[in-house]
């Protein structure tokens, strides 16, 4: 039987049930979060970008971050960049509907900013592009958040999208890959 000299002890020992418990659960929960990449997709490179890539991407005004388990190319607000594989090195031909489906990276003002393997095109309506080895930058509408990669191998607009790795490993579900953006 409980006496009222022990109620205190019993609601102690649920408040301090009510507060470690969650606590505890939040920080399993923050400990599993750190071992996952977050995003979705199943291919995993095991590569790190490059020290002179990192740079490069941070002077451009990108970084990079895992997705799907291969490490990309990403905007300064983390949402993936892609290449489209009916572009050259010089020419992007996702233009109107395209681009406003796959708005694409402009260019920095500053010419200092950009380091290889970054360079820019022109455009058909004068704006600048950022490119990555050769295949102009592109992000797209349907990621909602950053670390999404939902344009990775859609066909869209006469060509196949495939996110910006920064190793040049294979983009996840499949496809014939080069250095730089996956897929060509």
């Amino acid at each position: 039987m409980t006496t009222s000299h022990d109620r205190p002890k019993i609601h102690n020992r649920r408040r301090w049930a009510l507060v470690v418990l969650p606590a505890a659960a939040a920080g399993i929960a923050t400990l599993a979060a750190c071992g996952s990449s977050g995003s979705s997709g199943s291919a995993s490179s095991g590569s790190t970008p490059s020290p002179s890539t990192s740079a490069a991407a941070a002077a451009s005004g990108l970084k990079t971050a895992k997705v799907g388990g291969v490490t990309v190319l990403t905007n300064a607000k983390g949402f993936t960049l892609y290449g489209f594989a009916p572009d050259s090195a010089h020419k992007s031909v996702c233009n109107g509907a395209c681009a406003s489906q796959w708005p694409p990276v402009k260019a920095p003002a500053s010419p200092s900013a950009i380091k290889a393997p970054f360079a820019k095109i022109t455009r058909s309506g004068g704006s600048t592009q950022l490119t990555f080895n050769g295949h102009p930058l592109y992000t797209f509408i349907g990621d909602k958040s950053p670390g999404q990669a939902n344009g990775n191998n859609l066909n869209a607009f006469g060509g196949l999208w495939h996110q910006a790795a920064v190793s040049g490993s294979a983009a996840p579900a499949g496809g014939a890959t080069s250095p730089g953006v996956g897929g060509y």
